[in-house]
């Protein structure tokens, strides 16, 4: 498994081409979402995934998207969270947030970091320092809830 975080520019047609895929397996297909995925906000995001080379074809593992304060939130936000289906109960997705947040506070030192994340992940979300605020919504027939993590010093 190889961890790469880049920004869009700086990906490769096959490693973009490799996350929309991942992106689409889990969100629309697996979870029955139907939405757009490409929503504009790749281009300004750093995107941090693990691939796996296995059988000579590039599969992403896992994946999350940073944003900068401003964009989603006006805190920093991580996004698009995702562990692929053949890669879960390995530890991966414990991995791919503890090298999200590691990023983000490199990036942005100073400031909050905000989830909109499936009610179903709350505990995984607190174990790595963020707290629930506001009520539980609904996004595409799934529950969410908004999360965040203190900067810390």
């Amino acid at each position: 498994m190889e961890w790469y975080c880049k920004p869009f520019d700086a990906l490769t047609a096959s490693e973009l081409y490799a996350i929309l895929s991942a992106r689409s397996e889990v969100f629309v297909v697996e979870q029955r979402c139907v939405y757009l995925d490409p929503d504009g906000k790749d281009a300004q995001a750093l995107h941090l995934f693990a691939v796996d080379g296995a059988k000579g074809q590039l599969k992403v593992a896992a994946y999350m998207r940073l944003l900068p304060p401003g964009v989603s939130y006006e805190e920093a936000s991580i996004g698009r969270v995702l562990t692929g289906t053949a890669y879960r109960g390995r530890g991966i997705g414990q991995e791919l947030l503890g090298k999200g947040i590691a990023h983000a506070d490199g990036l942005w030192p100073h400031v909050a970091l905000r989830i909109g994340a499936q009610a179903y992940l709350q505990k995984l979300y607190e174990s790595a320092g963020f707290a629930t605020v506001g009520e539980p919504y609904d996004e595409d027939g799934i529950p969410h809830i908004e999360m965040v993590r203190s900067v810390h010093h």
